[in-house]
């Protein structure tokens, strides 16, 4: 017999029946720790108000590694959550030691998973908050940036990672980003990068926004750099709605956000893709609590509201919103925010599962009651017109070390290999320019780029760039990587260095 099978559906108010709707497939896991009792106490306020969705159980967690799925998760459940397109989840322990790897990270790789999407909310005075009007969501890039983990060593002093920013990757989050907004009533998206210093990848980004922010002029549309929007967002958050950004950017300031909101029990957590969803509370399965009865679930609940916005069932998540919040109101809490100044009933589980049930159809007083746009947030991103594409040169890293390593050594040496048409225009190390005119305090590795450019503006051929690499070669310099230069449509896809 399953949880679903188990569960006690005696006592409990049910809405008035409603006409028929769809009923929306989705895959459910109950999880480790508290999980089974918060998603118990959570079904238990989406069949109360109606829901129009139908439960199909999903074996995946702890019990699953322990049997041999290095994942946590069995080729059943796999086959339900790609039928069904939405998962929620409860709380996943994953055993300790080698050898298991994160179902979390597993189930965002595989679905596709591109959009994790954390509001952080205080709902001062009921629940303590040193930011009492903090109300903002991060939608994080989900897949690319440095998270791609592509990383080399290439020299004994040198490793390196790829910044992978794509612009269909920018379109798609960006986009997502103000639709959410529409869909949850919010009238802001901040953009946060680094684009003054990495004009290339987190430029695109950027201009992404901008580009996508022209089509949404019933929202208001700012961009700041990631340190002092990261400052700002730590000592002002009210002064946030929806932040976008990319993919570590998105994980740090989440985390700051989740801590200085003060009530990471009752956030939701999704993770959005083309084709899958995956909704969850954003705390752990907190094993020390479990099977006592006295666990939250306001995290969950929250998740379960947006997963309904995102099927389109928007009244059903506001009715269960401002019941939550009303409950929240009326001072019924759980032990793990009960406090004497603003809590009246310090309820156990099922009491506070009660609590919300009973408020069904009513809104909160002094919170806002929330408002959801029918009809979901989905995305479909623009086809990008690819244009003209010309290579003007190639920069090749060399490892180069020993005692005559200076700049104008190597310098006059790949000035003396180079074959026509090439030009060396310049070297840098670590980035800074050491050749020609470079400066004698600059340290150096032996990790050096040494750009390469037709002497002739033209452009060259790709044997040309082979020609080049056969002759260094022979003159027993060490290539490491080439990386060529592109134009596009005569605008240049590569940053320039000093002096250029």
């Amino acid at each position: 017999m399953n949880t679903l099978q188990m569960r006690d559906f005696s006592n409990e108010q049910v809405l008035p029946a409603q006409p028929p709707v769809a009923m929306t497939p989705i895959a459910v896991a109950y999880g480790d720790g508290i999980g089974p009792e918060i998603m118990d106490a959570v079904l238990r306020v989406l069949d109360a108000a109606n829901a129009p969705l139908r439960y199909d159980v999903v074996e995946m967690g702890e019990k699953l590694y322990r049997q041999g799925y290095k994942s946590g998760i069995t080729p059943e459940a796999w086959t339900t959550i790609r039928r069904n397109q939405i998962l929620l989840k409860a709380p996943i322990t994953t055993p300790q030691g080698g050898g298991y790897k994160s179902l979390n990270v597993t189930l965002r790789k595989v679905l596709n998973l591109y959009a994790n999407v954390r509001p952080a909310k205080s709902y001062a005075p009921f629940v303590a908050s040193r930011h009492p009007k903090m109300n903002l969501v991060i939608v994080r890039e989900n897949e690319e940036d440095l998270y791609a983990g592509i990383e080399h060593q290439q020299t004994p002093e040198v490793v390196q990672v790829l910044k992978l920013v794509t612009r269909p990757g920018c379109e798609r989050i960006v986009r997502y980003a103000f639709e959410y907004a529409r869909a949850y009533g919010r009238r802001k998206v901040t953009a946060m990068t680094k684009d003054n210093i990495m004009k290339l990848t987190d430029g695109l980004f950027h201009q992404v926004f901008n580009e996508v922010a022209t089509e949404y002029p019933d929202l208001q549309a700012d961009h700041q750099i990631i340190d002092i929007g990261a400052a700002r967002l730590a000592d002002t958050p009210e002064n946030f709605d929806v932040i976008v950004t990319l993919n570590l950017y998105g994980d740090i300031i989440s985390d700051i956000a989740a801590q200085i909101a003060g009530s990471i029990g009752l956030a939701g957590s999704a993770n959005i893709g083309a084709n899958a969803a995956m909704f969850e509370a954003v705390h752990g399965s907190a094993p020390d609590i479990a099977g006592r009865g006295i666990a939250n679930p306001s995290g969950l609940l929250v998740a379960a509201t947006q997963l309904l916005v995102h099927v389109g069932a928007a009244s059903t998540a506001e009715l269960i919103k401002n019941a939550w919040l009303r409950t929240l109101e009326d001072g019924i809490h759980t032990a793990d925010f009960y406090n004497s100044n603003n809590s009246r009933v310090r309820a156990n589980t099922k009491e506070f599962t009660d609590a919300v049930i009973a408020r069904l159809g009513e809104e909160p007083c002094q919170l806002l009651p929330v408002r959801y746009r029918a009809g979901g947030v989905h995305v479909n991103p623009s086809q990008v017109a690819r244009g003209e594409k010309q290579l003007v040169g190639v920069d090749v890293f060399v490892d180069w070390e020993g005692a005559e390593r200076t700049p104008n050594h190597l310098g006059q040496l790949l000035e003396a290999a180079a074959p026509s048409p090439w030009l060396l225009k310049m070297i840098t190390n670590r980035g800074v320019k050491v050749y020609p005119d470079g400066m004698p305090e600059t340290f150096c590795t032996d990790h050096w780029r040494c750009r390469f450019v037709p002497v002739e503006e033209t452009g060259v051929t790709f044997d040309q760039v082979l020609a080049l690499l056969h002759a260094l070669h022979n003159a027993h310099v060490a290539v490491i990587k080439t990386e060529h230069l592109y134009t596009f449509d005569g605008r240049c896809g590569y940053s320039l260095g000093q002096g250029e």
